[in-house]
C-alpha cells in the first residue's frame, strides 16, 4: 500500500472573510434601525435670573479638654461662650425654630476623648436637632 503523495489536501493560505462581512452588514442594518427609537438623556439646565443663596454659617459648639462647652454663633458673629448642656439645648432649639435650615457642628480640642464627643453629638440628635455633623481642622501644608 502505497499512498500517493499527491492526494492530500493541500494546506489554504487565505481566509474566507464572507461570513464575517454578512455580520457586519447584518449589525450595521440592526444598529441604523435602532438610533433613531433612543432618547437623548435631557438635562435641567439652571435659568438666569435665580439667585442662589449662600449658604448659612453652622453653629458651632466646641467641646474643650476640660469638657467644658463652648457655643459660637457663625452666622451672627458672636463670640464664644460658656454654656452648660441644658443652656445648649434650649439655645439650639430656639435658633432652629428660627432658622431651621442651620447646621450645627461640634469642634473638638485634639486631647478630648472621643466619648465626650459623641455623649453631645448623641445628646443633640436625642433631642431632635437637624443637622449635627463635626467640624475638621484642616491639614497645613
Amino acid at each position: 500500500m502505497i499512498i500517493d503523495r499527491r492526494d492530500r489536501r493541500r494546506l489554504m493560505n487565505q481566509i474566507n472573510v464572507v461570513p464575517y462581512i454578512d455580520v457586519m452588514l447584518v449589525l450595521l442594518v440592526i444598529f441604523m434601525v435602532t438610533a433613531p427609537l433612543i432618547n437623548p438623556g435631557q438635562i435641567e439646565l439652571p435659568q438666569i435670573g435665580k439667585t442662589s443663596d449662600p449658604p448659612m454659617q453652622p453653629l458651632e459648639v466646641q467641646v474643650r479638654s476640660d469638657q467644658s462647652i463652648w457655643v459660637r454663633d457663625r452666622a451672627r458673629g458672636t463670640a464664644e461662650r460658656r454654656v452648660s448642656r441644658t443652656e445648649l439645648l434650649q439655645e439650639i432649639k430656639e435658633k432652629q425654630k428660627r432658622t431651621p435650615t442651620q447646621a450645627v457642628v461640634i469642634a473638638a480640642d485634639k486631647d478630648v476623648r472621643y466619648e465626650a464627643v459623641l455623649e453631645v453629638m448623641d445628646m443633640l440628635q436625642q433631642n431632635q436637632v437637624n443637622k449635627v455633623g463635626l467640624l475638621p481642622k484642616p491639614r497645613s501644608p
